[in-house]
């Protein structure tokens, strides 16, 4: 038995803790997958590669309405996958090396396996060479991330199927494709598929798409996906069965009665479950939540002194930039005991980047709502701004909710181009507490650019005088 000064359980976030700071203490880190985690293996990063591909190959589809006549001549499947995987799968191997031989990391032992407690602040790692060692540490880390949910579907174990995880990976593409799902993984999957010719049926259980936007976001994406591939609403998958010609034969149930969908490929894109149930917590007395999240307190510490957790495994935003926040809180809180400092959760902003982009901070409107928060709403369209001429977009827009007295701005929902970074000085004001009268008035707005979609929205907000 080992005992370390520090034990990191995933090499995503995680990984980013350690540096020279850390030279003198004694660290084990351990990886059960692919060194470098979720996002950069099989989420953010590759995903956003093919998307912007997407983004090029769906272009002569709306080029003529600029007076362009475009056409898509054909998608190099193979040569889109690799060129992608040729960059990824080589930063995933050199990170791995790195904290394995590099002399930077001599006060580091990496341990490739699955880690599961076996007694209070005691590991049990099932090494992949089949050996199996037991360490102990003083402190913990725990950012062992988060994996596709896989429902319980009639026939599907049988039929096989994919996930975020396998689908980038296809030997080809399929001609038909099943995406049983709603949320953003769904979302850019379908857009993805669709921009390179494939027939999409996404099959969704509720009645909207990316049902937890603001309701006028997801009414908006709802209504367009359905003008760009097959989208099944209020659909229950009930059973799936492998054809004799090799396709898949998905049976829904729906409120006008049964349906039957044949696919050539099925994609899996129903959420991601923590993988806190893989470490055996109760042995080490970390408590989890009932969805399965580590609790943690504001500092990042379970429920037991010394022992962290981040990202995926605690965190109901299952994002990166939220990741990589907690794990600088975690570095400066395991180098500083005396000194702790807080996790900012306050305004956490999300992106799907589907067809069109959607970005969103703080309350939506009906949460406000509900929570009883009195609010008023500026919005601007795409169509209204000089850039958005440019750009012949008419369906996207702005929606800015603000406090009507104090002109704090409480939440931002756009739909449209670039979405992801139009939002950027929202969240920005947010965070600051710059209210949006201010915002708005005390500084120059590009014109024309596509910022003025955020200034117009601001303007638009009916705000009480101050005093």
């Amino acid at each position: 038995m080992t005992h370390y000064d520090l034990v990191i359980i995933g090499t995503g976030s995680g990984n980013t803790i350690v540096n020279r700071r850390f030279a003198d203490w004694k660290v084990a880190i351990v990886e059960r997958g692919t060194f470098g985690g979720t996002c950069l293996n099989v989420g953010c990063i590759p995903t956003k590669m093919f998307v912007h591909t997407a983004d090029l190959a769906a272009t002569p589809s709306i080029s003529s309405r600029y007076g362009v006549d475009e056409e898509l001549i054909g998608v190099r499947w193979p040569e889109v996958r690799d060129r992608i995987f040729d960059r990824i799968d080589p930063i995933a191997a050199s990170g791995s090396e790195y904290r394995h031989h590099h002399a930077d990391n001599a006060n580091i032992t990496v341990y490739d396996g699955t880690g599961r407690f076996t007694g209070t602040k005691e590991l049990t790692v099932d090494g992949k060479d089949g050996r199996t060692s037991v360490i102990t540490a003083d402190r913990y880390v725990l950012a062992a991330g988060s994996r596709p949910i896989i429902p319980f579907i009639p026939g599907l174990e049988e039929t096989g199927y994919h996930t975020s995880n396998t689908i980038m990976r296809l030997e080809k593409l399929p001609r038909r494709l099943g995406i049983i799902g709603s949320g953003f993984v769904a979302a850019e999957f379908a857009h993805i598929f669709s921009s390179y010719g494939v027939d999409v049926t996404l099959i969704a259980r509720s009645d909207l798409l990316l049902r937890h936007e603001d309701a006028d976001i997801a009414k908006r994406f709802t209504e367009l996906a359905r003008g760009k591939y097959d989208v099944r609403l209020d659909h229950e998958t009930i059973g799936v069965a492998r054809n004799d010609d090799g396709s898949i034969l998905i049976r829904t149930l729906y409120p006008d009665g049964a349906d039957k969908i044949e696919v050539d490929e099925l994609l899996i894109a129903v959420g991601r479950t923590p993988n806190s149930d893989v470490l055996d917590l109760d042995a080490t007395g970390v408590e989890v939540d009932h969805e399965g999240r580590v609790v943690v307190d504001e500092y990042q510490q379970t429920t037991v002194d010394g022992i962290y957790a981040l990202g995926d495994v605690t965190t109901p935003h299952q994002l990166k930039h939220v990741a990589n926040h907690e794990a600088r809180v975690v570095k400066h809180n395991l180098l500083n005991p005396t000194d702790r400092i807080e996790a900012d959760h306050r305004f956490v902003p999300h992106a799907v980047f589907s067809s069109p982009q959607i970005a969103s901070v703080g309350l939506t409107e009906e949460e406000a709502r509900e929570r009883g928060i009195e609010y008023v709403v500026g919005r601007e369209n795409y169509a209204d701004i000089a850039y958005g001429w440019a750009m012949e977009d008419t369906s996207g827009f702005a929606k800015i909710l603000a406090d009507p007295k104090s002109g704090q701005i409480i939440g931002c929902h756009i739909i449209g181009p670039q979405a992801s970074s139009v939002i950027q000085p929202v969240i920005q004001a947010m965070s600051f507490g710059l209210d949006a009268y201010s915002m708005a008035r005390n500084q120059y707005w590009i014109h024309p650019a596509m910022s003025e979609l955020i200034e117009n929205a601001l303007l638009h907000l009916e705000l009480r005088p101050k005093g």
